[in-house]
């Protein structure tokens, strides 16, 4: 029997709403299990204490700050050589060999498992550079880690302006620098800074990769040499060995805020220069 053209249309419909609304089902379950969990843990010496007694008591600020300075390093590393191969890639050269081994090589990158950017940046950050284990090691490795992501994201950003754009600046005398800094640059920001946005997200919520780079310190970091605990290994730790499963879901908690927050704030910055440059 041949199912009706329009019989067909309506199951697919009905289909792809399911698993849409089963997908966002999923995420709200798991983020208010977490919340629910978590939030009675927030109070404000849990904010503002270092961790003591393995994690057993004591606050997490020590983590919070080991997450943020990990994540800045890696994104300071990370974006300038993202975007500027994504630049070279659309800008300065044509489709030939060489652009297709570099975006070979970003996709390849891209499809490595976090626990071998943790083998590597043992390896050559801890070991070989004697980095030791530190938040310069984590944040290198975790820059590594990101790099496909940002060229891929400000790759396709790049590509979505106009060529119109480019040739009014040059009709008006610009040069290929002031055509790319002030014409396409940007009009390509909102793409790039999404990019730059997915990066910062895995970046706080690694743990395989910095665990093996940038330590299990509980102690507070004075400089960049300092060995440090990031949150999601804080998290794990504290639910793998079954010290704490109460500060286990606080930590949670408190990662999906932090995640949270910086993709509403950029969000909400990337509108607003969309708004503004309109």
């Amino acid at each position: 029997m041949i199912m009706r053209p329009k019989t067909a249309e309506q199951i697919a419909k009905f289909v792809i709403w399911f698993i849409s609304i089963l997908v966002v089902f999923l995420l709200f379950f798991i983020v208010a299990f977490i919340l629910i969990k978590g939030i009675p843990t927030l109070t404000w010496d849990f904010l503002t204490q270092n961790p003591t007694d393995s994690g057993r008591s004591g606050g997490i600020l020590a983590t919070v700050v080991s997450t943020l300075l990990v994540t800045l390093v890696a994104v300071l590393v990370a974006t300038p050589f993202g975007v500027g191969t994504a630049f070279f890639l659309t800008e300065f050269t044509h489709e030939n060999k060489v652009t297709r081994i570099i975006r070979f090589s970003a996709e390849s990158l891209a499809a490595i498992p976090s626990i071998v950017y943790g083998l590597f940046g043992f390896i050559f950050f801890v070991i070989y550079l004697k980095l030791g284990w530190s938040i310069i090691s984590g944040g290198l490795t975790m820059g590594v880690m990101i790099l496909p992501t940002i060229i891929r994201t400000s790759e396709e950003a790049i590509r979505t302006v106009p060529k119109a754009y480019r040739e009014v600046c040059f009709s008006l005398g610009g040069n290929k620098w002031q055509t790319i800094t002030r014409a396409v640059l940007p009009s390509a920001f909102p793409g790039i800074a999404t990019g730059v946005i997915l990066g910062i997200g895995r970046c706080v919520a690694e743990t395989a990769a910095v665990i093996l780079t940038a330590g299990s310190s509980l102690h507070m970091p004075t400089s960049l040499l300092d060995p440090s605990r990031t949150m999601a290994v804080h998290f794990y730790i504290l639910a793998r060995e079954g010290i704490s499963m109460e500060r286990a879901y606080g930590t949670a908690t408190l990662l999906i805020i932090i995640i949270l927050a910086i993709n509403l704030s950029a969000n909400m910055i990337v509108n607003r220069f969309v708004a503004n440059s309109k």
